[in-house]
């Protein structure tokens, strides 16, 4: 709802070219903060936000530092995570503080997140008692929990209220969000017992009581509850918004869709960067930090690739012998590779998503052995007829069909046992498990396709 009413209000630009870049730069150099902020408020919040990242590192900091400019909490809370850091450190306590009491919880909890603990002391001390307290609470919770992206502005009502009390209760306190889809229906403990829509609210009769139009079944959020699963109830079941409950089960916030949809699509994206290696790396991050997260992995790769290379090294004066089997080799483990890690993305997927359980386990470990059995024939055969083809030797090609089939039954089984292993472990499958099955596909490949060629040659 926030975001319709923003882009009726705002113009929306899904591209800016570099002229504009180029312009609102020249502004900066010439101490113009009038022209940029007349500019932002003409604009979409993202849009202003995606503006500032595409400045460079120096250029930002000077906007930053240009008096009478003010950047606004909305386009603050719209930037990405590492360059919200980076202006952090450009903007007074004082600053910082304005752009949280203007934010959702929620919001404010974000930015608390990036600031080291001594300025964020400081911060909270200037807040307003009831502010510091919620965002204080909010932070004793671990970093993936749903206390961590709950808003604690919310709209509850008692059991015994009227629609006509509701509404006029609606119209009349100021602190209530700005924004909301449904009221949350609470016992005299502040215990919620049922949900009703805004709008249905609007069309029943102002003498009808809450109680008897809400709706009993919702889903109560515990606060310790990691995220990433708050994001699969929201999608299982198609919640707008949900409550959240302390350990007593009192109603302390509420978590909506657009929430939900942030988290999904971080850790979505955590997971594809992980699976790579690279960490949560941003675009704006410079060399020297992108270098040293990609370095830890990159040597774990290295250590792995010259145990495959130790495996080569046993049958080296068989590939002396029979040349044909260093051309081929690459084939084989490639193969391997490429179907383990097809497995592996599948499976990282269905554990995220909760849907590989113990009940269904045994079952797609077979269903993985049978696909290895069927690729591996498919591919064997036509490996075989290009061996033949190639190097017109009908022992060569029999060597690669045994070693496929071998080596894409093991790529299935390792590419769903390697995560569930790590997952049973305690370790995050999606960091670690491409590299063990690149590994046991990599040594397989070459294990089987070179000990299968020293029986038949030598």
């Amino acid at each position: 709802m926030a975001l319709i009413r923003k882009i009726k209000d705002k113009k929306v630009n899904f591209e800016f070219n570099k002229e504009y870049i180029k312009v609102v730069t020249e502004k900066i150099a010439n101490n113009d903060a009038g022209f940029i902020s007349n500019s932002f408020k003409e604009i979409h919040p993202a849009d202003a936000a995606d503006i500032i990242e595409h400045l460079s590192e120096g250029d930002r900091e000077k906007l930053i530092k240009l008096n009478n400019f003010k950047i606004d909490p909305e386009v603050f809370v719209e930037m990405n995570e590492s360059v919200q850091k980076e202006i952090i450190k450009f903007l007074a306590s004082d600053s910082i503080v304005s752009i949280l009491k203007n934010l959702e919880s929620d919001d404010a909890i974000k930015i608390l997140e990036n600031i080291d603990e001594k300025n964020k002391n400081t911060i909270l001390s200037s807040l307003p008692p009831k502010d510091k307290f919620a965002l204080l609470e909010s932070l004793s919770y671990p970093e993936d929990s749903a206390a961590r992206i709950m808003q604690r502005e919310f709209t509850a009502i008692p059991s015994n209220w009227s629609v006509g009390q509701t509404i006029d209760y609606l119209r009349e306190d100021k602190d209530l969000p700005e924004q909301f889809l449904e009221i949350f229906i609470v016992d005299n403990e502040f215990k919620p017992i049922g949900t009703v829509p805004s709008s249905k609210v609007l069309r029943t009769p102002r003498e009808t009581k809450m109680n008897s139009i809400m709706s009993e079944s919702q889903l109560l959020i515990p606060v310790d509850m990691d995220k990433e699963e708050v994001g699969n109830l929201f999608e299982n079941y198609n919640l707008n918004s949900a409550c959240v409950v302390d350990k007593n089960n009192k109603l302390v916030g509420m978590i909506t869709s657009d929430d939900v949809l942030t988290v999904l699509k971080e850790e979505a994206e955590e997971d594809v960067l992980r699976l790579a290696g690279v960490g949560n790396e941003e675009i704006t991050d410079g060399i020297f930090k992108k270098t040293k997260r990609r370095f830890n992995w990159l040597l774990l790769n290295l250590f792995t690739a010259v145990m495959a290379s130790i495996v080569i090294g046993f049958f080296q004066e068989d590939i002396e012998k029979v040349v044909a089997l260093a051309v081929l080799m690459p084939i084989v483990a490639s193969m391997g590779g490429n179907a383990g890690m097809q497995t592996l993305a599948v499976t990282i997927r269905t554990i995220a998503t909760n849907e590989l359980t113990k009940n269904n386990f045994t079952q797609n470990v077979l269903k993985e052995f049978s696909i290895g059995i069927l690729n591996g024939l498919i591919f064997a055969a036509i490996s075989a007829i290009i061996v033949q083809i190639w190097f017109n030797d009908a022992t060569l090609s029999l060597i690669i069909s045994i070693s496929m089939v071998l080596n894409m039954i093991v790529a299935g089984l390792f590419g769903i046992l390697v995560p569930v292993t790590l997952k049973k472990m305690n370790i995050d499958p999606a960091i670690a498990s491409s590299v063990f099955v690149t590994t046991i596909t990599d040594v397989i490949g070459f294990l089987s396709f070179l000990g299968i060629g020293a029986y038949f040659f030598l």
